[in-house]
């Protein structure tokens, strides 16, 4: 059975894909901005934030994974 290769640059552009929409959603979705709010803050659009900004968080943190881990795998493959 022959051997599948997948480029490199793939998980590069989804590490970056990830590290780029998850600080997005940090950003914009996972802070509070008075300024732009017509109502009160309630409970559930606070905690809706919370989980905005802890998956902004994890998005960013995968990307900057597989960034780091296909290095080190083009790295030792040489």
């Amino acid at each position: 059975m022959p051997q599948v290769t997948v480029p490199p640059i793939l998980f590069y552009a989804v590490g970056t894909l990830l590290v780029v929409f998850g600080a997005l959603r940090t950003i914009m979705l996972g802070r509070r901005r008075p300024e732009r709010e017509l109502t009160e803050d309630t409970p559930e659009r606070a905690k809706a934030r919370r989980r905005h900004m802890a998956m902004g968080i994890v998005w960013v943190l995968m990307g900057l994974f597989l960034i780091i881990s296909t290095t080190g795998l083009t790295q030792r493959g040489r």
